[in-house]
Order: C-alpha cells, then structure tokens, then sequence
C-alpha cells in the first residue's frame, strides 16, 4: 500500500498543481506608472518593491540589475556593489516580490508576476541609463527568474545575462519522496511555514564566510522557512529555469561553485551543458553556493565585472569552463559521485 499511495502520488504530480495564494495585482488608479525612487521600485501594477543601489562618481559605463535568492533579498549584492561602483559600475538590486521589503511577504509570487518585475525594473534602469552597458545578475532563484524571463518572447532589455549558481534543481532531479511529499504538503497545507530541523542546517554550508552567515542570521528582512507553496512554485521555477538556460539572445556567463551544497551538482551540470558555444561559465574550485560572499567572493566580483566588460575576453580567475555539452556535463557530474 505505501507503495502504491507514492505510485498514485507520482502520477499526481503530472496532471495536477496545488492552488497557490496570487499576489493581488494593485488597482491601475493607485500609481502613476512605473519608476524608481531612492529606496524602492513602483512596478509596473504600482507594487513597491525594495530597492537598494550603489552608484559610481560619475555616468555609470554599465549597470547591473541584481536578482537575489530564495529568502533573501537586495541586500545580496551588499558586498560586491561597492567594490563595482569603485570600478565605474552601478548596481540596481530590488526586493522580489515576497521577499525583503517587497508586497506579501513569504507568499510566492509566481513566475509571471517575478519576471514581469524583472523587466520592468531592467527597463527604468535603460531610461535611466541609456548610454550604458545593462547586465542582469541573478543569484541562485533570482538566477532562475531571470533565465526564464530572457528565454521568454519579450526578454528584459539588458546586454548581459549572469547567472550566479542558478537554482535549476526542478522536477526531473528531484528524488520521488521529495515530489510525494512535497505535493501532498503545497495541496493540503499550503499556507503551513516549514523551517529546515538544525542538524540538517549545521551541516550545509552556504558560504565559508561565517561572519556574513552571522549577519544574515540577525538580519531582520531575512525570512528563515518557507511556505509549502512557496517551496513548490519554487522547483516549478527551478524545472523551467533549466530548460531555459542557452535560450537568451545576449551573452551569458554561468558560475558555480565546486562546494555548492544547495543546487546538487548533476543538476547545475545539465543546465550549464546547453549553455551556447559563444557563453561562458566558470567553475570555482573554493566556490560555495553564494559565490559573491565567500570568502574568494573578490575573486568573482572581477570576472562579472571582466564579463561585462568583453564577453569574449578572459576572466581574471582563470577559473575552468564547465563543460558544455550534455555528454560531458553528465560524465563528469558522474565522476564527481553527483549522479
């Protein structure tokens, strides 16, 4: 019988979704329109999303638009901003939607309304900045949210694509408990909040800088756990956002960590193998998952800004590729003990 209920559950997950909370789009009379202010982004249904910014002395040569992860938000990018506006580069990172500051916090948004946030806070940034170089830069989720918005037919008006160890462990690398029990979970108790037990936390490590950890931990716009929905909507995202990948039009550049203890290393492979010859990719051999607040995070901040700067021309690591055909991702994926 047990195995006969994962069986059914199985199949369940193929012709059936849980019902998500949608996020309430705002009445087109509450707003103006679109635009940035000094702490936050009026999307494009007068949502206010948070923003944080760090401007260069002087006309930008290139922005970025920064894309946090799960549970995060803009301030993500608060260590290597600073190190690029000292290099003549200006970043833009906003709260999603859930996330931060963002409207309903905790409940998710969905793709739509997250990658119609992306492009319409790219957009402000190219009025804004019209003579510079616009990149995209999203971590982890914010990683997938911005690959399934450029392999979409209305991609954000940016130059750049940089997916920072994109979250792209959906359904297909997800083992079958996982999918049993995490449509059960997202059908019957939706809006239950489930936080992850601490011997399983004591074990995975984000990053190597433990003062940043610390920090993050007493940080009051972190959230710690996540909605049964949420975590659903999220491999939803994740499966979408590894089909996406080698889909954008603009130069891509995809980074991983060889230490990532969160996106499981066959998964991030297989992404990565249908990268376009003319990407790149960087595979740290000291990299965690949120390669910009390791330790070696300066290391990175130098290849993103390199990238940008000439697609084509070489990092300042030296880093090795990952390889980019899916024979080859997968046979050193195996290798490595991840398959």
């Amino acid at each position: 019988m047990p195995r006969l209920l994962i069986v059914l559950a199985a199949l369940a997950l193929s012709a059936c979704t849980p019902l998500l909370v949608q996020h309430p789009l705002s009445p087109p009379t509450a707003f103006s329109g679109p635009r940035l202010e000094d702490d936050a982004v009026v999307s494009f249904d007068g949502a206010r999303l948070g923003l944080k910014h760090w401007d260069p002395v002087g006309e930008p040569w290139a922005v970025i638009v920064g894309v946090h992860g799960m549970n995060d938000y803009s301030n993500a990018f608060h260590l290597a901003a600073p190190w690029w506006a000292s290099q003549g580069v200006a970043t833009y990172a906003y709260d999603q939607r859930g996330f931060g500051r963002s409207p309903e916090r905790g409940v998710w948004a969905g793709e739509g309304l997250m990658t119609e946030d992306l492009r319409t806070v790219t957009a402000l940034v190219r009025r804004k900045f019209p003579h510079a170089i616009i990149a995209v830069a999203g971590e982890s989720m914010g990683g997938a949210v911005a690959a399934v918005a450029f392999a979409s037919d209305r991609p954000p008006a940016a130059d750049r694509l940089i997916l920072m160890s994109p979250a792209v462990w959906g359904w297909k690398e997800q083992p079958l408990p996982n999918k049993t029990l995490l449509w059960f979970a997202a059908n019957f108790t939706a809006g239950k909040v489930y936080e992850p037990p601490r011997w399983l936390t004591s074990k995975i490590k984000p990053t190597d800088n433990r003062e940043e950890l610390i920090a993050m931990g007493r940080d009051p716009q972190m959230i710690w756990g996540a909605r049964s929905d949420a975590l659903y909507g999220l491999v939803s995202l994740m499966s979408d956002a590894s089909d996406a990948v080698g889909r954008a039009s603009v130069p891509t550049f995809y980074l991983h960590g060889a230490h990532d203890q969160i996106i499981p290393k066959a998964a991030a492979y297989r992404a990565a193998a249908h990268l376009k010859p003319a990407d790149r990719s960087a595979n740290y051999a000291k990299g965690y998952h949120l390669l910009m607040r390791d330790h070696e995070g300066p290391i990175v901040w130098a290849d993103v800004l390199a990238f940008i700067r000439d697609p084509q021309g070489p990092l300042p690591s030296g880093a090795p590729a990952i390889p980019h055909s899916p024979a080859q991702g997968a046979e050193i994926a195996r290798a490595s003990g991840a398959l």
